[in-house]
This record gives structure tokens, C-alpha cells and sequence, in this order.
């Protein structure tokens, strides 16, 4: 293989160990996460900058443990709630047992090296208590918490900053968290939270670029479509997208789909605001057109 094929090679590698979808990390000066985990549109944990194959998961309740965890972060939580929620319809001594079961096989998939009985980096412990190590991982998750965080501190006085922060947090949404846990009871709550939280940010951008780049606002009215299509301010958001680019035809459809969806799916009219937005075209009954 010639120089420059091994360059390739190993760039194209390196690509493929590396968390996509996802702004850089900033690690600051303190140390690099043991694990990057990605929760947002599938599930992705990498260890030392290197994806961990399925393979290394001995049995799904240890990924489901780790992600258990995940759903509480910054938190400590009781073995005896983790195995009501992970383990229903065990018994407490059928449940604890599988619980240390999932524990050893969850270990020894992040830390292999860990020397029995040795204390672990990741999962921290307090008694009867559990919960993931400070620092010990990078999530997607929180750092889409901490994107929308920043965003909304910094909106009213200095909406460049808060544009950079709604942008990351955007990109860092690639779907639902833990979308393949989306009937489990320990992780709706976390999956809806996220999602409004993201969401919100996508509203926030939208609305902050709309006057300089009508077409990235209606892109990001399209991603919030697509995930809520009840959510009005995006309505509104393509609507006056579409009256920035001089399409108020495509305004008056978007309108239209509008009503269809809430009166659909809620029984209710758009809200006065809503409707303002096209009333004059409404009264003036404008042509519908469309621009390339």
C-alpha cells in the first residue's frame, strides 16, 4: 500500500472511532472522559476514543443498567429502585441478584482492565447507592443541556453567543434519547425533557437567524415538523420564513397544514398570533404562489 493509501486508511479509521454528529468536546484542562456515550438518535459508548462493538455487552441488562444510569445523571440512586425499575416483575432477593449480575458484566465491558475488586471510574457507589462517576463519561445528552442552558442565558444580551449555543445543541440533537427504550417507564420522562429542550433551541435559532437566512429558519421549522407537528411556534416560525423569502403563497399553505394538524390531532384552532401572521393575505385572498 503506498504513503498516501495508509494515510487515508488511517484518517478514514480514526473517523470511524470518533462520536459524529456532534460538535468537538471541549475538555478544558482537566482530564478526558474515560467514555463518550451518545444517547440522542441511537445508542454509541466509546472508550479511549474507540467505539465499543456489541460484542463486549454480555447481556442487555447491563447496557440497560449503563443507560439506566444515564437517565440520572449527577445523581445517586438506590440498588433497590434500579431493580424495581430494570427487573418489574422479579422478586427484591430474584431482582438484586440479576442486579449484580448486569453490574459485573456492565464493568467488565467499560473497564476491562479493572482489577477484581478494584474501584470503578465509571459507576460510583455509596452504600446501597449508584450512580455514575463526576467526569467519568461525555454525554451527548448533558452537553445538549448545557448548549440550551448557555443559549438562554445569554439570548437577551448577547444573542450571538446564545445563536452559537441553540447551534450545537441543534446539532448535537440526532433523535430521540434512548429512542430504543422509548417504552420503558424509567426513560419516557428523560426522552420527553430532552426533546422539549431541544426542540425549544431549534425554535430559539430559527427565530434568532430568520431575518438574515429565511432558509435556514424554515429548515429548522422542517426538523421540528418532523419530530412535533403540533408545535406551533414552528408554524409560525415557517410562516414568516416563508413571507422573509417574498412566498406568501407557501405562507398561506403553510397555514393551511396548520389547521389541518391541530384539528386533526387536537380538535382546536390555531392561535390568534398564528393566524395573524397570514391574515392579510387571508382577507386580501392572495393567490397561492410558489419561488423556486
Amino acid at each position: 500500500m503506498s504513503p498516501s493509501a495508509r494515510s487515508a486508511a488511517a484518517t478514514e479509521a480514526a473517523q470511524d472511532r470518533t462520536p459524529r454528529g456532534r460538535p468537538e468536546i471541549d475538555s478544558g484542562t482537566g482530564p478526558e472522559p474515560l467514555l463518550r456515550v451518545q444517547t440522542l438518535g441511537r445508542f454509541r459508548v466509546w472508550r479511549d476514543g474507540r467505539e465499543l462493538p456489541g460484542s463486549v455487552w454480555e447481556r442487555d441488562k447491563a447496557v440497560q443498567l449503563l443507560q439506566f444510569l444515564l437517565t440520572r445523571r449527577g445523581r445517586l440512586t438506590e440498588r433497590e429502585r434500579i431493580v424495581e425499575a430494570l427487573w418489574p416483575e422479579q422478586s427484591i432477593e430474584a431482582g438484586e441478584r440479576d442486579f449484580k449480575v448486569a453490574l459485573s458484566s456492565l464493568l467488565r465491558a467499560i473497564e476491562p482492565e479493572r482489577a477484581p475488586r478494584a474501584e470503578s471510574q465509571v459507576v460510583s457507589r455509596a452504600g446501597t447507592a449508584y450512580g455514575l462517576a463526576p467526569d467519568a463519561a461525555w454525554v451527548d445528552a448533558q452537553a445538549l443541556e448545557a448548549a440550551v442552558a448557555a443559549g438562554n442565558r445569554d439570548l437577551a444580551g448577547d444573542p450571538e453567543s446564545a445563536l452559537r449555543h441553540y447551534r450545537a445543541a441543534a446539532e448535537l440533537y440526532q433523535g430521540d434519547f434512548l429512542p430504543e427504550r422509548r417504552y420503558e417507564d424509567w426513560a419516557c420522562a428523560e426522552q420527553e425533557r430532552l426533546q422539549m429542550l431541544a426542540l425549544g433551541a431549534m425554535a430559539n435559532l430559527a427565530a434568532l437567524v430568520l431575518e438574515a437566512n429565511p432558509l435556514e429558519a424554515l429548515h429548522l421549522a422542517a426538523r421540528i415538523h418532523d419530530v412535533d407537528p403540533l408545535w406551533e411556534e414552528a408554524w409560525r416560525l415557517e410562516m414568516r420564513a416563508h413571507l422573509a423569502r417574498g412566498n406568501p403563497g407557501l405562507a398561506l399553505r403553510a397555514w393551511q397544514r396548520c389547521v389541518q394538524a391541530l384539528d386533526a390531532e387536537l380538535g382546536i384552532a390555531p392561535l390568534p398570533a398564528t393566524r395573524a401572521l397570514v391574515e392579510p393575505l387571508l382577507s386580501a385572498g392572495a393567490r397561492l404562489e410558489t419561488s423556486p
